[in-house]
């Protein structure tokens, strides 16, 4: 049986986006590791429930520092000759590029799974964006020749790695459903009578919260009895919301729940999801607001586009463009018929195509186990 280091930025996502994986690797009889720059002894109890082993090791996920980075790498090199992995299984874009290179002098097999491109590839920008995109690009190109496999969860982000040569051989690309979604922990809810949006991020720019705060208070004006939830939490990122603008938005009528641990309670008080994103890998936000049954207004972009069938199970409004958002809101308050049938819809679509049981049963063939 293997032994698997499994590798992130984020300590809470190892369990929200790979406990299934790590539950069916260790029924199998494999042995997994994983490893995050926080979580300490909580994650490592977490972990331990459902057997993996927890390694804490210290990374700055924000911006691009040359001498913070490579200690990062130095750091992964010393926990990998440690635990001496079969495979490597990295996701986003600090553990993509410097796994990869401190598996590859260990001589382990390293698999990178690229959950989206992140701040540096959005549209438009400065000059510190474009070095940074140049040198985010410059790593992947060198770590995606030493990886075994590169999993991607959107087609347009494959397309992007081969068109750049950030990935130079085709024959390593494989593809999966996004991250995948728990049918029964986010079981179906009936939809409330009114209309209540709901938007579930990060407070950065690039996730559209711009748009949907501007564009919560315009509807408000028109409709008051219409609400409209925010959950989320301030960002170390260039495009952070700040407090100021989020300030306005509450002025205005938007409900600010800052950060949940569970979000099925605001979710099943909302009839409409809302993710006006720039760019996503797969938005695990969308797939759980499908499972509980609710129709998602969503931006025809990376990743964004995957998940929703315009017309069908939700609304689909171009990138960065509020008026279109709120043209949506406001049709799918004017027909309610139309928010239940859309979110029938995408349960059905959903449970298809993002079950997280299907997507790790996928995933574990990608790995290519013995």
């Amino acid at each position: 049986m293997a032994r698997i280091l499994l590798i992130g930025n984020y300590g809470p996502s190892v369990l929200l986006f790979y406990g299934d994986l790590i539950r069916r690797l260790t029924a199998l009889g494999h042995q997994v590791h994983a490893s995050a720059p926080e979580g300490g002894a909580a994650l490592s109890a977490d972990l331990a429930g459902v057997g993996a082993r927890f390694h804490q090791v210290p990374l700055a996920r924000a911006g691009i520092n040359p001498f913070a980075d490579r200690a990062y790498g130095r750091r992964l090199g010393t926990l990998m000759r440690k635990i001496r992995p079969d495979l490597v299984l990295t996701y986003t874009a600090k553990p993509n590029i410097w796994g990869a290179f401190a598996a590859a002098r260990a001589g382990i097999r390293s698999i990178a799974m690229v959950n989206g491109l992140g701040y540096a590839f959005m549209s438009g920008g400065g000059i510190k964006q474009r070095i940074a995109r140049w040198a985010v690009a410059f790593l992947c190109r060198r770590a995606t020749r030493l990886n075994h496999r590169v999993i991607f969860l959107n087609p347009d982000d494959r397309q992007l790695f081969l068109a750049t040569g950030m990935l130079a051989d085709p024959g390593k690309a494989r593809m999966l459903n996004g991250n995948g979604v728990d049918m029964a922990h986010y079981a179906r809810a009936p939809l409330p009578d009114g209309p209540v949006f709901l938007m579930i991020s990060r407070l950065v720019g690039d996730k559209g919260v711009r748009e949907y705060g501007e564009a919560a208070v315009a509807v408000k004006r028109i409709h008051p009895e219409a609400r409209f939830f925010l959950v989320g939490y301030m960002d170390a990122n260039p495009d952070c919301i700040a407090q100021t603008e989020l300030d306005v938005w509450i002025a205005g009528g938007l409900e600010f729940l800052g950060r949940l641990d569970d979000i099925r309670p605001a979710m099943a008080e909302a009839s409409v999801y809302c993710l006006p994103s720039y760019r996503e890998g797969l938005p695990r936000s969308s797939l759980e607001a499908m499972a509980m049954g609710r129709p998602v207004i969503t931006t025809d972009a990376p990743g964004c586009r995957e998940t929703v069938v315009d017309g069908e199970t939700g609304l689909m409004i171009p990138p960065r463009d509020m008026r279109a958002l709120q043209a949506a809101m406001e049709r799918l308050i004017a027909e309610p018929a139309l928010r239940a049938r859309m979110g029938a819809a995408g349960y059905e679509r959903a449970s298809a195509l993002y079950d997280v049981h299907k997507v790790t049963e996928a995933l574990i063939g990608h790995l290519e186990l013995e």
